[in-house]
């Protein structure tokens, strides 16, 4: 199949393209490589595919209609995996009307795309931030006391509704992933996985919000990727938690990187920030029951795989700033 990919370049993006590309599929990436965080990732991400006859990569801003048309007419898409957004709960806070704009009107684009060009499939990146501080414990998607507490978080849930609409009115079929902190190589530098493992690593200080008491259903990424391509089948519409169903204290969360690392963090202790939840865990029973879904990567190895990943990618840094030194150039591939 020929398969839109927005925000293809991103973390859970390039993961996906991976996957996509393993099970033969023609990929069509869309990414506007925005400046959220360094552009350079997103390079490195996406530069084992670009050699790939099946994959193509348009670099556009999902607001922009005439250009995402462009490229609908340019290519038969046969389904759409919808994960291009502006993420992070705190930005959000400050930027409420750059995210809107992004993650909401930038999905009616897509969405509107979808009923124009007759695909009938489409997956949509929701998150877990839309259930906010709700007391009922585990997550369930059929909880109707929800209540978004970020800006971040209500643009996810409108993407939802959003999408709900679509699936009514043009017989679409359209899932709606909620992820939980997702985490793995290629990771965000901006969560903490990845901030914590590289300030280990180089010997600098970690901020710590809250008593370290606070939980997440950290997810491990290829878990994730499996789970957004098993909903490429999918018929009707869904809203389907893709999570690890086993929450873990930020305490001990902290404890498998020193352990990988055989380091302790220096901790400047701060409280807990707006829009933070105090919790997150996922019931994944209607993952299990309508994608097949079974997390296989526990956070021990994940937290594992993530440390040799970073210190690989310190190893090849070096390498790089050593020989720019001597006045050398060199292409390291890994």
């Amino acid at each position: 199949m020929n398969i839109l990919v927005t925000g293809g370049a991103g973390f859970i993006g390039s993961w996906t393209t991976e996957e996509l590309l393993k099970q033969g599929h023609n990929v069509i990436c869309v990414d506007n490589f925005n400046d959220y965080y360094d552009p350079k990732q997103k390079e490195s991400n996406m530069k084992g595919f670009l050699n790939n006859p099946k994959y193509t990569l348009f670099r556009v801003d999902i607001r922009d209609y005439d250009a995402l048309k462009g490229i609908f007419i340019e290519n038969q898409i046969d389904k759409i995996i919808h994960l291009a957004a502006m993420a992070g709960v705190r930005n959000s806070i400050t930027n409420p009307k750059l995210y809107h704009d992004v993650n909401v009107n930038g999905t009616i684009n897509i969405l509107d795309l979808a009923k124009e060009f007759d695909i009938k499939h489409v997956v949509c990146a929701s998150s877990s931030s839309v259930y906010g501080n709700t007391k009922n414990i585990p997550f369930t998607e059929s909880d109707t006391e929800i209540s978004p507490i970020s800006p971040y978080a209500e643009t996810k849930r409108l993407g939802e509704v959003l999408c709900k609409k679509y699936h009514e009115q043009y017989a679409m079929n359209i899932v709606c992933l909620r992820f939980f902190t997702v985490y793995g190589p290629r990771g965000r530098p901006d969560m903490a996985p990845h901030k914590f493992t590289r300030n280990l690593l180089e010997d600098k200080p970690i901020e710590v919000y809250g008593d370290g008491t606070s939980k997440r259903d950290y997810t491990y990424v290829t878990d994730i990727a499996t789970g957004i391509v098993a909903a490429l089948i999918v018929e009707g519409f869904h809203i389907i938690n893709l999570g690890n169903n086993k929450p873990i204290e930020l305490k001990y969360f902290i404890s498998l990187i020193e352990n990988n690392v055989n380091k302790k963090f220096n901790i400047i202790r701060k409280p807990m920030q707006e829009g933070d939840m105090l919790a997150t865990h996922a019931n994944i029973n209607e993952a299990r029951t309508v994608l097949g879904y079974n997390p296989k990567v526990s956070i021990e190895e994940g937290i594992k795989r993530l440390v040799e990943w970073h210190k690989t990618e310190n190893l090849v840094k070096n390498i790089q700033i050593d020989m720019e030194k001597e006045g050398q150039i060199v292409y390291c591939q890994f």
